[in-house]
């Protein structure tokens, strides 16, 4: 059976307003594709490709991600007693912690794409985890401080209120959430992270996570 080349992401077309795909090869079949088609395109390349076909192509780079994954052995948690874990945690108030918390990303990086559709795309994303029960409430002094939302055992949203960044509080938030994901069964923890966003890179390899891959992402939009 032939190997599918590009796929739809409906839970991308919400947000962007634009029918959206993802190519699941670096091939030049898949690249032509994608001219005969009109929405926004994303792919994943290894850094270490040649990127000619994707210029040639209209493809531009948004980003580059990096793959930190821990295991429980590595694991080397900072602990303040002032902070604990809450499951049971209002939406409203999570939403309005991560409102501006993502401009790393991709999506915010891309200069073709309006910056609310950005927003609007990450809002959906943390509904969705928190209709499926995988989001964490972080009190730092029975204050909600910020949030961590999860599927199994890969990290994949995390934010704190403005009053609690830039005061060394971060290591000591993952701590906590990283060591209860290890107490639900999991052996290893996986996040994605912006090559860009140094603060996280520093912060995962000071709790013990290896940077197991890297992918650089390339954007296209047809209009």
């Amino acid at each position: 059976m032939r190997q599918e080349i590009i796929r739809e992401t409906p839970w991308d077309k919400p947000a962007l307003k634009l029918d959206t795909y993802e190519l699941l090869e670096y091939s030049e079949e898949a690249l032509q594709k994608s001219d005969h088609l009109k929405g926004h395109f994303t792919i994943k390349v290894d850094p270490l490709e040649s990127k000619q076909l994707l210029h040639t192509y209209g493809f531009y780079y948004t980003d580059t991600l990096l793959t930190p994954v821990c295991k429980k052995e590595r694991f080397t948690p900072f602990v303040d007693k002032k902070l604990t874990l809450l499951s049971d945690v209002k939406r409203e108030e999570i939403i309005a912690i991560s409102k501006g918390a993502y401009d790393h990303g991709r999506f915010h990086r891309d200069f073709k794409l309006e910056k609310s559709g950005a927003d609007q795309r990450y809002d959906n994303w943390l509904n969705q985890l928190y209709d499926e029960g995988n989001v964490w409430g972080l009190l730092y002094e029975d204050e909600l401080a910020g949030f961590f939302a999860f599927s199994e055992n890969q990290v994949l949203l995390q934010a704190f209120k403005p009053e609690y960044q830039g005061r060394g509080l971060a290591k000591y938030f993952w701590s906590r959430a990283v060591r209860s994901l290890f107490e639900e069964g999991h052996v290893e923890i996986k996040t994605s992270i912006s090559a860009a966003n140094l603060a996280m890179v520093n912060l995962t390899a000071s709790l013990g996570f290896k940077f197991a891959d890297a992918v650089d992402v390339y954007h296209k939009l047809n209009q």
